[in-house]
């Protein structure tokens, strides 16, 4: 019996879909270069914007919750064009991992959340968990839709 040729595993690629496997080829130092590079354009666009609206240890934390939803809601807009018109194998981690991964935050989120319990403000702790997740999760579909629909309406509209 034969086996099917082992690719390298990666969680964010389909292997089903021969775009997704393109990215396996380049080389793993690029693939970290560009994360890295991504990540710290990302992760400074974030600190500027918290920085810009601070908020006390009570208070809903309004910039990590508007950096998530919107980093979100760009994933979700990012991978229906990379869906639509595949790019090359840096693009993704580039823009997916490094800048939009670092752009959000799931550490801030924590963060954020444990300093409002720790001050006493346990209702505002548990409205922004559930509003970040819920809204992160919408602004993701919303993304995807949304660009799915305008992908789709430009190709129409092209042929």
């Amino acid at each position: 019996m034969t086996r099917p040729p082992e690719f390298p595993v990666d969680p964010d690629v389909d292997l089903h879909v021969p775009a997704d496997r393109g990215e396996l080829a380049a080389h793993p130092a690029a693939v970290l270069g560009v994360i890295a590079a991504g990540g710290v354009l990302g992760a400074l666009a974030r600190a500027g914007l918290q920085a810009a609206f601070p908020h006390p240890p009570t208070g809903f934390p309004w910039a990590t919750f508007g950096v998530n939803v919107v980093g979100s809601f760009l994933i979700g807009v990012l991978m229906a064009v990379l869906t639509a018109r595949p790019a090359g194998p840096l693009v993704r981690p580039f823009l997916g991992v490094g800048v939009l991964g670092g752009f959000t935050t799931f550490s801030t989120y924590a963060v954020d959340a444990q300093r409002a319990l720790a001050a006493g403000a346990p209702g505002t702790a548990l409205a922004y968990l559930a509003a970040t997740l819920v809204g992160a999760l919408l602004a993701a579909w919303a993304g995807d839709a949304v660009a799915g629909r305008l992908l789709a309406r430009s190709a129409g509209a092209a042929r």
